[in-house]
């Protein structure tokens, strides 16, 4: 199973001011700061999926700030986050075989092939819930926004078909009986990596942009 996470791929994030993933989140008087036992203003730490939006939110600023040329959010698209989940999948940990591999549609492989890792459909797509939230929080409009580009739903369904027959696991739609929870549910369904590893994985890996 996909923990979506690269933690240990050893890179370092690049000094940026204070405005970086790791910092900016550590400041910001959270459960997760350094002293998170106690915040200037006493209102209550954020949720965890919080937490995660906004770390989220940060890490794609910094990868448009590292972006080559620069991207400003203004002139980000729908293809610009498409590049960005690809530029993900090398710090994948799900393993996607390749038509040729013997392996292919094999859910449980009995041995070890050349096949490349990838990031999960379901981290993925869960990344993208949040980001798209993040957008419009920050004063984006709906219209505009790229995550929710019909070019990235399109990529999205792409990864989980192909995956699903490169790894032999159908991903089957969960039944929700609380509609009124899918706002915070965005995206978790449908896969096997964790909500919260795509995440880390663009923490500790945006400076190599």
């Amino acid at each position: 199973m996909d923990s979506g996470s690269s933690g240990g791929a050893g890179v370092v994030p690049e000094p940026s001011g204070g405005e970086g993933p790791s910092t900016t989140v550590g400041a910001g008087g959270s459960a997760e700061g350094a002293g998170g036992g106690s915040t200037a203003s006493g209102s209550a730490p954020p949720s965890r999926y919080e937490s995660q939006k906004r770390r989220d939110w940060n890490t794609f600023l910094q990868y448009l700030r590292n972006h080559k040329p620069p991207l400003t959010l203004a002139r980000c698209s729908g293809a610009h986050v498409i590049e960005f989940l690809k530029y993900l999948d090398q710090f994948g940990k799900t393993k996607v075989h390749v038509a040729g591999c013997p392996y292919f549609g094999h859910p449980n492989p009995p041995a070890p092939c050349a096949c490349t890792l990838k990031q999960a459909w379901g981290s993925l797509d869960a990344l993208i819930g949040r980001l798209r939230a993040a957008y419009e929080e920050n004063g984006g409009r709906p219209e505009s926004n790229p995550f929710g580009a019909r070019a990235v739903r399109i990529y999205l369904r792409e990864v989980r078909e192909s995956q699903a027959k490169a790894r032999g696991i159908p991903y089957e739609k969960k039944k929700r009986k609380r509609p009124a929870s899918t706002a915070v549910q965005v995206g978790d369904g449908g896969g096997d990596g964790t909500t919260s590893g795509v995440s880390a994985t663009i923490a500790a890996t945006t400076s190599r942009v």
